[in-house]
């Protein structure tokens, strides 16, 4: 923010232009020169356009009968630094719609012209539900450099996995130096440290070259306590009624909303039009209250795919009531999103291979049937009891494609929530964390895996937020209160090593180190991954599955499952998970494990393999001993015909046994 001198301003009716505007806020350059403006700010009488270095007098909007301001300033050139002045005041404010914010959240906006960029992308069709491999990753710690372009030359490598969509944590502008950027306060510009909006547009772009698409992650709940103008033009972003666990909840439902409402859906059709982004996923859904007729998050989606419609989008949700009306279609009710976060899968993924029991993993004791119901079913509490919150938690889902779940072992805030930023192969054993991951990495729902997951990385991912001191402090107190919900971090000696979240050197140590693709241990890691991903693009079962659900499981044992994707002509396939150790099944029950007729089982993964770091991997199902389920291992089986040489040579190796048999043991007692 800034202070301006008294100066006379000239009025400029809104009839003196006719603009052509893409969105109904924000300051949008004109095709014959000059810049239109229009801000919502009903709780003023008048609004000024400061343009720096402008020689003319400020330009003085008009206002309308809904409290919007608006007009054409001939001064007006893209790059233009601009600000707001309210009511005569000393006091000169950003744009709530500003396209960027270069000097960061409290200087002064920018006139951009997203014409000017030239986009390649004219084929490109966006991003169906089915056959995706998400790729959490957060812009400043990705890489060394921390910028959009730094980032875009990683690319092919990640197509080169098997990457087929970026999900980006938030990019809105935010204020200090580094942040996770969940305390965005200038939604509609991209974070200055990053690069330029057409830094941005050029990643999407490239990208989009590739073949990937990119999500981005939105905060539609609250807005960051630093850097907030919003209550200088109106209090009813706001809505007193309603609570958030972050900040004061934003009114889509009560007096004076519809502006309101128009600020956010004009914001998620900004990144879809003027950034050609693929779609969006919604952070924590459950704290965005809205009681009206039509949810805002149904507004928005049926208006973004209204936009764009040769363009499929995807859209995702975290929710943790586990909502899912939230992807049922608008005409049954829902609001026709496409995939929720699975915090359910999670949770038992961690139980299983950390053993802890704390907190909101206590109702996930990580048990084999536990992968089966999720490979299968998605949501695990569909309405049950949920000890941790003392209440039925989730919603039914058994009429749902597995493509309304995401599935992940890793993100941002579980990495962050074990205190010390710790990845799952780092508590896990390395036979764990491998078979762990075929597993997930093979069910029918959409795998994510966040950055650096792939490779093992040696970097933790930190909880980091810069703020100004006061705030630091409350920050860092805030986070070990949260974290102390786990009684383990709530130790006397555990909270003495919680990182300062506000220092430099949390940011710093969460960028990953690229390089260790390269390295030893990494580089088997890297393989697993991108073995396991091009097993799933390539092999049809598992696409198949994806879309029909044609797959069932069995617990073999204590620690051990198998599942079986089904396919037509007898060209089922197997994966067959043990945490624990070995199990020897003699006899073995369980029809799930029988080969097609003529058929028997081959392996074409395990975990164990030598290239992956593994110590080897023998035969599962044997004519002499029957199955043996190696211990922490996962091993994909396909069937193999077996020939005529191989029958007989069964027939005759049964024979010999009979006949070897001691006359007592033999059934015929006579």
């Amino acid at each position: 923010m800034a202070r301006l001198e008294s100066e006379t301003s000239r009025a400029i009716p809104e009839s003196a232009a006719l603009p052509a505007r893409r969105l109904p806020i924000g300051a949008e350059p004109q095709p014959n020169g000059g810049v239109h403006f229009r801000v919502w700010a009903p709780k003023r009488n008048k609004v000024e356009v400061i343009i720096e270095g402008a020689h003319g007098a400020p330009a003085e909007l008009q206002r309308d009968s809904k409290g919007y301001f608006a007009g054409f300033c001939a001064e007006g050139i893209t790059g233009a630094l601009y600000r707001f002045r309210l009511d005569n005041g000393d006091l000169l404010v950003p744009d709530p719609a500003s396209r960027f914010q270069p000097q960061g959240p409290h200087g002064p906006s920018q006139v951009v012209d997203p014409t000017a960029f030239r986009w390649k992308d004219e084929r490109w069709a966006g991003v169906p539900a089915h056959g995706q491999v998400l790729y959490e990753m957060h812009i400043g710690t990705f890489t060394r450099e921390g910028t959009w372009e730094a980032a875009a030359a990683e690319l092919p490598e990640l197509k080169n996995l098997g990457v087929t969509c970026l999900e980006v944590m938030p990019v809105n502008e935010f204020a200090g130096d580094f942040g996770w950027g969940y305390d965005g306060v200038d939604l509609f510009a991209p974070f200055h440290h990053y690069g330029s909006p057409d830094d941005f547009r050029r990643f999407v772009d490239r990208a989009h070259s590739l073949g990937l698409g990119v999500i981005l992650d939105l905060v539609y709940n609250h807005f960051g306590p630093d850097g907030n103008y919003l209550k200088e033009f109106s209090d009813t972003y706001f809505n007193k009624e309603h609570q958030t666990d972050w900040g004061e909840a934003i009114n889509y439902d009560g007096h004076d909303n519809l502006p309101v409402r128009e600020y956010f859906v004009s914001n998620s059709l900004y990144w879809i039009t003027e950034f050609h982004l693929d779609g969006f996923r919604f952070d924590a859904t459950q704290a965005i209250v809205d009681t009206s007729r039509e949810h805002i998050l149904s507004e928005i989606t049926r208006t973004i795919r209204a936009a764009v419609p040769k363009r499929t989008l995807y859209l995702i949700n975290e929710n943790e009531p586990q909502h899912t009306k939230l992807v049922r279609p608008a005409k049954d009710g829902g609001y026709g999103m496409d995939a929720l976060w699975n915090d359910d899968f999670h949770h038992s993924a961690l139980a299983a291979l950390s053993g802890h029991a704390e907190a909101y993993y206590m109702d996930h004791p990580g048990t084999p049937q536990e992968f089966i119901s999720s490979a299968k079913w998605g949501y695990l509490y569909q309405g049950q009891r949920y000890a941790w919150h003392n209440r039925r938690r989730g919603t039914a889902t058994f009429d749902l494609p597995p493509t309304a779940f995401v599935h992940f072992l890793q993100n941002h805030d579980q990495v962050a929530n074990s205190g010390r930023g710790h990845r799952v192969h780092q508590f896990a054993s390395s036979g764990q964390f491998k078979a762990m991951t075929a597993l997930w990495l093979l069910m029918p729902q959409t795998p994510m895996l966040f950055q650096g997951q792939e490779f093992a990385a040696s970097s933790p991912f930190l909880y980091f937020a810069c703020h100004k001191p006061d705030l630091a402090k409350l920050v860092a107190a805030g986070r070990a209160r949260e974290l102390s919900q786990f009684p383990s971090v709530a130790s006397d000696e555990m909270q003495a090593c919680l990182h300062d979240p506000c220092h430099e050197d949390a940011f710093l140590r969460s960028k990953l180190d690229l390089s260790e693709r390269q390295k030893p241990i990494h580089a088997e890691i890297y393989r697993l991954h991108k073995d396991l991903l091009t097993l799933r693009r390539s092999e049809p079962v598992f696409q198949r599955v994806q879309k029909r659900g044609d797959i069932d499981g069995a617990v073999l044992g204590p620690g051990a499952l198998v599942l079986r994707y089904f396919a037509q002509g007898g060209n089922d396939w197997l994966v067959v998970v043990n945490l624990e150790r070995d199990l020897p099944l003699t006899i073995a029950p369980e029809p799930l494990l029988a080969p097609p007729e003529a058929r028997r089982w081959k392996k074409v993964l395990s975990t164990e393999d030598p290239a992956y770091g593994g110590s080897g991997t023998a035969p599962l199902d044997t004519e002499q001993e029957g199955w043996r389920i190696p211990g922490r291992c996962a091993v994909v089986l396909r069937p193999v015909p077996v020939n005529e040489g191989q029958i007989m040579s069964r027939i005759r190796m049964k024979g010999s046994a009979q006949e070897a048999k001691p006359k007592s043991q033999s059934n015929d007692q006579g």
